[in-house]
């Protein structure tokens, strides 16, 4: 197994956070065909570009982006018992891990290293994914979406989830595949790897990650936990109003 650097001292990174959806997980295609069916049921059709913009956000934001776009479509409280069922059906019967993702995580722990998850799905899809990708006993600590104040971009759930792992936020590296995950993960002073996958925005969005790849490998961790945790953490990003 890779050598990884010891948490020796208090100026190391030593843990990792990894998003789930997109990143853990190769679940952004069933999420968008969620989406797809049940807004068909209300007449309406989305476009790639807004698969695009709703891409990390967590349910209350997609669900706004969605009302904003469509007349009628019900409250976000309405629609989702439509839409979890849909999410949990495909998650079910077609879910599949990233390898190297899941590897890279799998190695951390063994290496010792405090890993966690926090994503913006709702606490009921977070645990079907990771139930189904067979992960639920590798990460101690997970954080989902609807448990905090402020989901993605705001930096509250990275805080949260470091919080619970017990290590200062400047102690971790955030592993993202969307912007507004990298943008919650910079907000709370943490380095950002950010994974490029196929059907996700090109590396030229990951302006604010220090590290941007096609694929994970244990390498990119010993690197970004060797950096020294000394930058402050970032003003608070702008929300987007809730329903």
């Amino acid at each position: 197994m890779t050598s990884i650097p010891a948490a020796t001292t208090h100026n190391q990174r030593h843990a990792v956070i990894f998003d789930c959806d997109g990143t853990l997980a190769d679940s952004e295609p069933l999420a968008r065909a969620a989406w797809e069916s049940v807004l068909g049921n209300y007449g309406h059709r989305i476009t790639d570009a807004d698969a695009e913009t709703v891409v990390g956000l967590d349910y209350p934001r997609v669900h706004h982006y969605y009302a904003q776009r469509f007349a009628g479509l019900p409250d976000h409280l309405t629609l989702w018992p439509q839409l979890r069922e849909m999410m949990l059906d495909l998650i079910d019967k077609s879910l599949l891990p990233f390898d190297d993702a899941v590897s890279c995580a799998r190695e951390l722990a063994a290496a010792g290293v405090p890993i966690a998850v926090a994503s913006s799905s709702p606490r009921v899809r977070l645990d079907a994914t990771l139930e189904k990708l067979g992960l639920t006993g590798l990460f101690p600590i997970t954080t989902a979406g609807d448990e905090v104040a402020h989901g993605k971009p705001a930096p509250d759930i990275f805080l949260k989830t470091a919080a619970a792992l017990g290590v200062p936020a400047t102690s971790c590296v955030v592993v993202e595949d969307s912007p507004s995950g990298i943008r919650a993960g910079h907000a709370a002073g943490m380095p950002v790897i950010a994974v490029h996958r196929a059907d996700t925005l090109p590396p030229p969005t990951f302006d604010l990650a220090e590290i941007a790849v096609d694929a994970l490998h244990i390498s990119q961790f010993e690197q970004m936990l060797a950096l020294p945790a000394h930058r402050p953490r970032s003003a608070h990003v702008e929300e987007l109003t809730h329903d």
